[in-house]
């Protein structure tokens, strides 16, 4: 019998090792890592384009802030007659956010798998290995140290190299990256 994740991880080995063999530093593959992270970006913003409709999302959410702040001046007002109109409506208003909330969750159920497979290949190869040195700067504005400190009481231990992050955080910052320029690219009027 086969051994599934072994079938997975040999799959996912034929199509990212091309990549890390391609990278100037294979025993610290940060641009690997940021070809994946362009990947699933692209596979995600994708997903959000063709399965949520954007034009309704941004809707439900123009009549939201508009609610919020008709409320919000009829309250300054003591207006109680308006506050009650705007409170029922406000019901609607949830119902149209439960739709949205659900629609966002599309995407996700198309991706989820995909983006678990990849996690798995890049944990499992010598990317874990990864360390990527950032400017003091970028550092201290990523929150790293806060991230080292979370890590070193749930793993143990202790971040050594400073100012260095490990494989997971640089795709978080590559992913976003990525994400916001596919996201401008495509054509999406919001930023998340």
């Amino acid at each position: 019998m086969a051994d599934p994740f072994g079938v997975i991880y040999q799959a996912l080995n034929t199509v990212f090792n091309p990549i890390l063999a391609l990278d100037p530093n294979p025993t610290n593959p940060a641009l690997t890592v940021l070809i994946i992270a362009f990947i699933v970006s692209l596979i995600t913003t994708i997903a959000n384009k063709y399965l949520v409709d954007q034009d309704e999302m941004n809707e439900i959410q123009a009549r939201s802030k508009k609610l919020t702040s008709e409320l919000r001046e009829a309250q300054k007002k003591g207006d109680g007659k308006k506050i009650a109109e705007l409170q029922a409506r406000q019901t609607e208003m949830m119902q149209d956010q439960s739709k949205m909330m659900s629609n966002q969750f599309k995407p996700m159920i198309v991706t989820f798998v995909p983006i678990i497979l990849i996690f798995f290949w890049m944990r499992t190869s010598t990317i874990s290995n990864l360390v990527v040195l950032l400017p003091p700067s970028v550092y201290w504005v990523t929150l790293t140290p806060v991230w080292h400190a979370i890590g070193s009481v749930i793993y143990g231990g202790k971040a050594t190299i400073p100012y260095g992050i490990g494989w997971l955080l640089w795709y978080m910052i590559c992913t976003f990256g990525m994400s916001q320029i596919l996201r401008k690219f495509l054509g999406f009027k919001q930023g998340f």
